[in-house]
């Protein structure tokens, strides 16, 4: 029993130690330049009181999609947030919509996109 407790921390060990970190902003700005842009949808098409502009961008056939959040209703000012690995018909589906879906953009970005906020720091 012993032996299996050792062996299980060298593991957990040395997959912290070997494991990658990146910053937000590193991803962003590598999505940003090395990805294939999908679509974007502006600030005057989403009509919407928080998000301000939403793009997808394709990379080693995965999806990312960058929002810029307002900082409150009335702000011109956004955080940018990046989201992974989004799959392609939630893409599809927050951009036009599916049947049943409501008319909001942010109401969508809720349903299909929100949840694929990336882990990175």
């Amino acid at each position: 029993m012993k032996k299996i407790i050792i062996i299980i921390a060298f593991y957990a060990t040395s997959i912290n130690l070997y494991s990658q970190e990146v910053s937000c902003n590193d991803l962003l700005n590598f999505i940003v330049s090395k990805g294939y842009l999908k679509g974007t949808i502006s600030n005057y098409v989403l009509d919407s009181s928080w998000l301000y502009k939403v793009t997808a961008y394709e990379y080693q056939y995965k999806t990312y999609v960058v929002a810029e959040i307002k900082k409150n209703e009335y702000s011109y000012q956004t955080n940018t947030y990046i989201f992974c690995g989004i799959p392609n018909m939630n893409w599809g589906n927050f951009q036009y919509g599916s049947y049943g879906d409501s008319n909001s953009y942010g109401e969508r970005f809720h349903k299909y996109i929100i949840d694929y906020k990336c882990n990175c720091y």
